[in-house]
């Protein structure tokens, strides 16, 4: 019994066997072609990713291949990136939104003035950009970023460089300037330590020089609880691109009324105003002295002191002297608003601007996709071509086998393939002059309507010097019998 099942087992495996074993036969045989088949295909699919990501590509998402990502997270210099000004649309429920005008006015202007106040605000967002200052040349503008730091409570500051853009008013340089496009190193920076509790220690731009190759700034340096400990000036030199401390010229106070009024500065509360660069000597810094030893500020004079740090001297210890103090950067301020009819007027020319750059863009956008479509259609059939030609190769080559062996074999498919490439160029001319063919009877249609409308395709060509009189006449001969007919 056991013999009979085991016999009926193996009737029926091997009739199971068979026919895989002549389906491997069969799929042994046409190998190269599912390999090319297979490769086709693939190739297919890398074609249908890159039309893909292209189209993608046209609106940025967070679609990516981990190697993009990290090709797009590379750092890049911001100060190479264009930035678009974004534009705030009015809510529906307003009617008319005042836009401010603003206009360019001197910035050291007392001289002296320009001063820096920390609000409330800095202590929420913990960084502002300060006030900045252009220079008479309108190429750059300096300004100071301050920094709060809560564990300790202080402040710091760093002061950047803003190269202004060139080809626009002087206006909207200024407007157009970006924090993004400054300039990567701080030209000058406080000291950052942290352990003075409630200590801050800021810079504020004062002026340029009259050819704007040097800055004057002053850093402060004191603490919230109990006011400024000092001022040190500092001019820092573009052209060197180097700064000069200005210390100097208090230690030259100090010592004046130390040694000829016995007062001594140091045990006092005291402080200089840089007021500017001099008017009359552009290379020199002025600075004005107040002491804090009673009720009343005591006056100590208007002193000055070159712009390296190296020499100082006293202007005057008269406290209603004015000294001469050029003023030479700008800034911007606001100068009113819009009229409410202009706003409106503009209101409706940017609505009639963004729906027809919307429409434009639609079909730009339109144009693109159809352009990778074609792009992508045009490289399967050249896939799919050379597919059929690999096969056809492939097939002319088995065809061979069984006729030819060894040398006379590969001179038998070197042959086939110089008849085949033949071919295939002769097949590639015909395409060509059935194009050519095509481009003449268009050709000839021109020139057909250039005559029935009086004119002539050559007619548009330049005279040149080699044109005669005769030649002349002849054209007006045609002229005249065109007004016959």
């Amino acid at each position: 019994m056991m013999n009979k099942k085991l016999l009926i087992l193996l009737l029926i495996l091997a009739a199971c066997i068979k026919p895989f074993t002549s389906g491997s036969k069969a799929f042994a045989k046409d190998k190269r072609q599912e390999e090319l088949k297979y490769i086709r295909d693939v190739l297919k699919d890398d074609e249908a990713y890159k039309r893909d990501k292209k189209i993608l590509e046209l609106h940025p998402s967070g679609y990516m291949t981990v190697d993009e990502y990290e090709q797009m997270s590379e750092y890049k210099d911001k100060s190479t990136i264009d930035y678009v000004k974004p534009k705030i649309e009015a809510p529906s429920d307003f009617k008319y939104i005042p836009h401010p005008l603003y206009t360019i006015v001197r910035y050291n202007d007392p001289p002296g003035s320009p001063e820096l106040r920390l609000g409330k605000k800095i202590y929420t967002v913990r960084q502002i950009n300060a006030q900045g200052v252009v220079s008479p040349d309108y190429t750059k503008m300096v300004y100071p970023a301050i920094y709060y730091y809560s564990d300790s409570a202080s402040v710091a500051a760093d002061v950047f460089v803003i190269p202004l853009e060139e080809g626009d008013t002087n206006l909207n340089k200024i407007l157009k300037a970006n924090a993004a496009k400054r300039e990567p190193a701080p030209i000058l920076s406080t000291d950052k330590l942290i352990d003075n509790f409630a200590a801050f220690r800021t810079i504020t731009p004062v002026d340029f020089n009259p050819d704007g190759t040097k800055i004057l700034l002053k850093e402060k340096i004191g603490s919230s609880e109990d006011g400024i400990w000092q001022t040190i000036p500092y001019v820092y030199d573009f052209e060197l691109k180097t700064d000069y401390d200005l210390t100097p010229v208090r230690d030259a106070i100090v010592y004046f009324w130390k040694e000829y009024m016995d007062l001594d500065l140091d045990n006092n509360r005291w402080d200089i105003y840089p007021l500017g660069f001099d008017k009359n000597n552009p290379n020199n810094v002025i600075v004005q002295g107040f002491a804090f030893t009673g009720v009343k500020p005591v006056f100590l004079g208007t002193w000055s002191i070159d712009s390296k740090g190296t020499r100082s001297q006293v202007v005057s210890f008269d406290k209603d002297f004015i000294p001469e103090v050029s003023s030479n950067g700008f800034k911007t301020v606001k100068d009113g608003v819009e009229e409410y009819t202009s706003v409106k007027i503009q209101e409706k020319m940017d609505k009639r601007q963004t729906k027809y750059m919307n429409k434009q863009y639609k079909k730009e956008e339109k144009e693109v996709i159809k352009t990778i479509n074609n792009e992508y259609k045009a490289a399967v059939r050249e896939l799919n071509d050379n597919y059929k030609d690999d096969k056809r190769d492939l097939n002319k080559l088995r065809s061979l086998t069984g006729a030819n062996e060894g040398i006379e074999l590969q001179e038998a498919y070197e042959k086939y393939l110089q008849e085949q490439r033949k071919k295939d160029i002769e097949k590639i001319q015909k395409k060509i002059d059935k194009e050519q063919k095509k481009l003449d009877k268009i050709d000839n249609k021109l020139d057909k309507l250039y005559e029935d409308s009086g004119l002539s395709s050559k007619a548009q060509e330049p005279e040149t010097e080699e044109n005669t009189e005769d030649e002349t006449g002849v054209q007006d001969a045609d002229e005249d019998s065109s007004e016959e007919i």
